[in-house]
């Protein structure tokens, strides 16, 4: 991989969402600012091997820029459109602003999130938007977040943005007496990006800390502007649990350590009680959502001196509560896991036998299924259950650690 390709992916990961929103905000098309960047990032591959601009983020956001107002003003030329002509003479003077537009970033990602969880449209579509505009997801990772096949994601993201077209749903922060009803699929959009950080379903490592980081960064940005709101809070401290454990979570080879393999030294401490204190005020003040509950499940982990010593009637109570309040085959399959560690391996194993159907396609259901069967002495169906995993995981460390457990159970 050159030196400019190499730059260009990581400016991606970390740029994406903002380059994007300034965009959306300065051509007012969704559809416009994604072809303009991505005529922008050709444009880099050639350009950046002479040297990586100071601030490749800001380069592609003028590149980008300039690319949709020559795409803007064909059409111009082609329908003389006045209030066209008006609206690039307002793009040019807006690029003559770099302090003003770097001001703005965190707005434009803010009117950008509640623009796709805008309420015309599903939840599920808008979850699926934000992921594909903001977190720069491709389409075939908001699948296997969604559990649904690459195709179908990919005419709900076509439909959202044609309906945000022709509603012509304004793309802005919604007025506070609107906030509240709006912040469910804002924060479950967050969570989603965090998610395929913090255990990446494709591409070649288990992590991918940059999505997990700015997932926590847009959770902090909404606990600033809704400091109310305590499911807010409570993914914040929930993600920030997790983060404090991502230097445990990986071996030198990149492949995934179980939480009751962690060296807890690795943990970062400070992060966990900064995490524990925001879950406390949280709880305080009444909070006991979803997101709450599930800090709460997090904490006991994060808080426990050993693994040995984790509270874990404690976590099954607490995913009894969070599944009552959001039914969920995921969450009771992690609530069939603590029963494991809290009762016994058979006892789990027959709360998780019952998600089979639900399950069938999920990888993380046949893993944990087979280390119950060989901790039962059913070393067949559990490497038959390895096997299932495998055939179902895409992301390559974790397709290494699941061979390596196969190998084990194989000896």
């Amino acid at each position: 991989m050159s030196q400019a390709s190499a730059a260009l992916e990581t400016v991606f990961r970390l740029e994406h969402g903002r380059v994007l929103a300034t965009l959306i905000r300065q051509v007012g098309d969704i559809d416009l600012a994604e072809d303009s960047l991505s005529e922008a990032m050709a444009v880099a591959l050639t350009a950046w091997e002479s040297g990586i601009p100071e601030n490749p983020g800001a380069w592609l956001t003028t590149t980008a820029r300039r690319k949709a107002i020559d795409r803007l003003r064909r059409a111009v030329n082609y329908t003389s459109k006045q209030a066209e002509l008006m609206h690039l003479a307002q793009l040019e003077q807006d690029e003559n602003s770099p302090e003003e537009e770097e001001l703005a970033v965190i707005d434009d990602q803010l009117r950008l999130m509640f623009t796709c969880c805008h309420p015309s449209l599903s939840q599920d579509v808008q979850v699926a938007l934000t992921l594909k505009t903001l977190g720069g997801l491709s389409t075939q990772e908001i699948g296997r977040a969604f559990l649904v096949p690459e195709t179908t994601m990919a005419q709900r993201i076509v439909r959202a943005k044609k309906k945000i077209r022709t509603a012509n749903i304004p793309y802005r922060v919604p007025a506070e007496s609107e906030l509240a009803g709006r912040l469910s699929a804002v924060l479950q959009v967050i969570y989603l990006i965090f998610n395929e950080g913090y255990l990446s379903a494709t591409g070649d490592h288990h992590l991918r800390r940059e999505l997990s980081t700015e997932a926590l960064r847009l959770g902090r940005l909404l606990t600033s502007l809704m400091p109310s709101q305590t499911e807010a809070a409570g993914l914040v401290a929930l993600m920030s649990f997790h983060l404090a454990r991502f230097d445990a979570r990986t071996d030198e080879d990149g492949l995934a350590v179980l939480l009751e393999d962690q060296n807890r030294s690795l943990w970062d401490h400070e992060t966990i009680r900064e995490a524990d204190r925001l879950l406390t005020n949280t709880l305080e003040a009444g909070g006991s959502g979803p997101y709450v509950l599930q800090a709460a499940i997090a904490g006991v982990h994060a808080t426990s001196p050993n693994f040995d010593e984790t509270g874990w009637e404690e976590i099954a109570f607490l995913y009894t509560q969070l599944h009552a309040l959001q039914p969920s085959p995921v969450i009771a399959l992690n609530k069939a896991i603590a029963t494991a560690f809290s009762t016994s391996a058979q006892a789990g194993l027959s709360e998780m036998d019952v998600l089979s159907e639900a399950l069938a396609r999920y990888p993380h259901f046949h893993a944990a299924r087979a280390k119950l069967l060989d901790q039962l002495g059913r070393g067949e169906e559990a490497r038959q259950a390895i096997g299932a995993a495998l055939d179902l995981t895409l992301n390559a460390a974790d397709r290494a650690h699941l061979e390596a457990e196969l190998r084990m159970l194989e000896n």
